[in-house]
């Protein structure tokens, strides 16, 4: 009934409707991989372009230090302010709770669908940026875990 191509540009629709750019290449690039019979590609692409994705994310951070706009001292003085100090324990937990976003989705890998969806709402609603996929299936982890406690 819904074939995976079918599937693939409802999710380029989605991301067209839902100004969620990003879906829709993503999505685009899938579907000629797959019109083009690439599929020997998907599993290569399925464990790495995570990391590639953090990659870019990681160089697009350290761009102005790379470039001088951010000096050692700048950062060091930076670093050991109180704002700093927040921000290095929300590195923290941020990277913790994100191993078990990561686990979640290695066991219900169907959930990422919830989350694209999520974020396309997220984007189209509220405004939001959708640079954080992991980390919403991480919140999603600890909601989850909260959620059982209780019952």
């Amino acid at each position: 009934m819904f074939t995976p191509e079918i599937l693939l540009i409802v999710f380029i629709l989605v991301g067209v409707l839902g100004r969620a750019t990003i879906v829709s290449v993503a999505a685009s690039l899938l579907l000629i991989v797959r019109m083009l019979s690439l599929d020997r590609w998907f599993p290569m692409l399925e464990r790495r372009s995570l990391e590639l994705g953090l990659l870019f994310l990681m160089i697009s951070i350290l761009v102005p230090l790379a470039s001088g706009r951010i000096d050692a001292r700048d950062m060091m003085r930076t670093i050991f302010s109180p704002l700093g100090l927040i921000t290095v324990c929300a590195g923290v937990f941020a990277t913790v709770i994100n191993a078990q976003g990561l686990e979640l989705l290695k066991a219900y890998p169907p959930l990422l669908i919830s989350v694209v969806v999520g974020s396309v709402i997220g984007i189209a609603l509220f405004g939001g940026m959708p640079v954080g996929p992991l980390m919403a299936t991480a919140i999603a982890a600890l909601c989850i875990q909260v959620y059982d406690r209780f019952q």
